[in-house]
């Protein structure tokens, strides 16, 4: 596998000076790139997370991650060889099962790992800096979002019946919502459900919408607690302004149901410690800045261009049609100073 990281010897003619203030994948990938090339890098770190915050990596993303840090050990990880899909009205109650490799990481554990190859490789990044830095790369940029929908994801874990293929991810549908079942491991699951907006009692609803699904008889029971969180597909206005640069979810944020968002996030880090480095080595900052806009554009209008084209085959509901139609609207054209 080739690697995508460039060596530790090529050091620019000149440096930037950038702060990455966050501990996410986009992040800390981002610093790790552009400290490999010699920039001057400081990190400064987010709180601890608290819990586990469990990741589904496909084959692709795996890959990529190995291709940017090198080989990663995911010796703790639980992993999927198939995963069955039941989508839209007709299929199968439990639909084929696919060969299809993955693997279930805790993404709080993932991020240590990185933290601790960074500490260990480039050390003077985790001290003050000398001076101010000129750039600023982070998740969590102010608020100015285009949003496709209202759509919200249920997800609370559960233990699997005894006897239940553990190796096995299954996506299936209800009238109202699409349900996802991620094996950790050890006999429990994550139990995902989106539906087409917000939930006041998230537990209660994802009980009944198990109740109503294929998944029901591969859980002992639905989960005791829940949380409602916002996931329609999310693009920032200006993810790249002088001194500021936004990576991960803060720049751009897919539907759960693509199975990219990680993926993605890490291109978003790749393609910002490019455009630093090349400001840092003489191009204009404004032809770089459009360029980053438009490349997660073209990005996200590919994204909901799938969206409109697979939720009108599994929801026929007005609560859904107003999903899609969000997906079909395109955000205004970007300007030449690279501003919405």
């Amino acid at each position: 596998m080739t690697s995508l990281a460039p060596q530790a010897s090529a050091v620019p003619a000149a440096s930037a000076d950038v702060e990455v203030a966050g501990s996410g994948l986009a992040e800390l990938t981002c610093a790790w790139l552009l400290l490999a090339r010699g920039h001057r890098v400081r990190l400064r770190l987010s709180g601890p997370t608290a819990g586990s915050r469990p990741l589904l990596l496909n084959e692709l993303t795996l890959n990529l991650l190995h291709s940017l840090w090198g080989r990663v050990p995911l010796a703790d990880c639980h992993h999927l060889t198939h995963r069955q899909v039941c989508w839209g009205p007709g299929a199968a109650p439990i639909g084929r099962r696919l060969p299809q490799s993955a693997a279930v990481v805790d993404g709080v554990r993932l991020t240590e790992r990185l933290l601790a190859r960074l500490a260990a490789r480039y050390p003077d990044a985790f001290s003050a800096p000398p001076c101010p830095p000129r750039w600023t790369v982070t998740a969590a940029g102010p608020s100015g979002h285009w949003t496709a929908g209202r759509r919200h994801l249920l997800a609370g874990k559960a233990p699997l019946v005894p006897g239940t293929d553990e190796t096995t991810a299954r996506l299936v549908c209800t009238e109202l919502a699409w349900l996802h079942l991620t094996p950790l491991g050890g006999g429990r699951a994550l139990l995902q459900a989106m539906i087409p907006g917000p939930a006041t009692r998230p537990t209660e609803l994802l009980e009944r919408l198990l109740a109503s699904s294929a998944l029901a008889p591969a859980l002992r029971h639905a989960p005791e607690t829940a949380v409602a969180l916002p996931a329609a597909p999310r693009l920032h206005h200006t993810p790249v302004v002088p001194g500021r640069i936004l990576v991960g979810a803060g720049a751009i944020r897919y539907d759960p149901l693509s199975g990219t968002g990680t993926a993605q996030a890490l291109r978003t880090a790749v393609l910002a410690a490019a455009s630093l480095h090349a400001m840092a080595t003489g191009a204009p900052q404004g032809p770089v800045f459009t360029h980053y806009a438009t490349r997660l554009r073209t990005a996200f209008h590919a994204h909901l261009a799938t969206c409109a084209q697979f939720y009108p085959q599994a929801f026929a509901s007005p609560a859904w049609q107003h999903e899609t139609d969000a997906c079909r609207r395109r955000v205004p054209p970007l300007r030449a100073d690279g501003d919405g």
